[in-house]
């Protein structure tokens, strides 16, 4: 028995959506920087060493004198010996005065005064040891150093942003469909009788 049957075949509709994400970039450049340093300030001020050699003493001794260093000496001496001379003098007088003692004053004197004593001598050195005087200042050195700040120039650098707007397509990838499939399906006209 064939019995009648609809088919019916429905085909949804699809959508399709296109999807384009935003861009951003964001790029910070580095900041501007200046740095100098200023050489220090250094100031250096040297007093001389000094050195002093007086060997007058040593030319001295060697005979070597000066015309003022020599009359004063030769002045100094004559003095001494003009001094033991009246020392001399005055002692043989008083010997003289008390010649009743039986001291033979006389006689002693003569020979005091005809023999002159004999002068010794003992190992010397010419010139005398430490005759050569030194005298030493040694060098001063003042330093002053001023220390100058360094010199800092900064400015900052703003970010840089680059945006890009995302978008969005929409469409229809697939249409509705709608198909009826009739079978064995007798048709025998249409009654209008039954719509009046």
């Amino acid at each position: 028995m064939d019995l009648p049957q609809i088919r019916i075949n429905s085909q949804p509709a699809l959508i399709s959506i296109q999807t384009n994400n935003a861009q951003q970039s964001i790029q910070q450049p580095k900041a501007t920087q200046q740095i100098s340093q200023p050489k220090a300030d250094v100031q250096i001020e040297k007093t001389p060493s000094k050195l002093t050699i007086d060997q007058t003493q040593a030319w001295n001794d060697m005979g070597l004198k000066s015309a003022i260093v020599a009359q004063e000496e030769a002045a100094r001496e004559g003095y001494q010996k003009v001094m033991q001379g009246i020392a001399r003098r005055t002692r043989q007088g008083e010997q003289l005065m008390k010649i009743e003692n039986n001291s033979k004053p006389i006689p002693n004197q003569a020979i005091e005064n005809g023999h002159r004593k004999q002068k010794s001598f003992n190992i010397g050195w010419i010139p005398s040891v430490f005759s050569v005087s030194t005298d030493y200042r040694p060098a001063e050195i003042d330093i002053s150093v001023q220390v100058n700040q360094p010199i800092i120039n900064h400015t900052p650098n703003k970010p840089v942003f680059q945006y890009q707007r995302g978008a969005v397509e929409t469409g229809i990838r697939q249409e509705a469909d709608l198909q009826i499939d009739f079978e064995n399906l007798k048709f025998h006209g249409i009654n209008y009788e039954m719509f009046i």
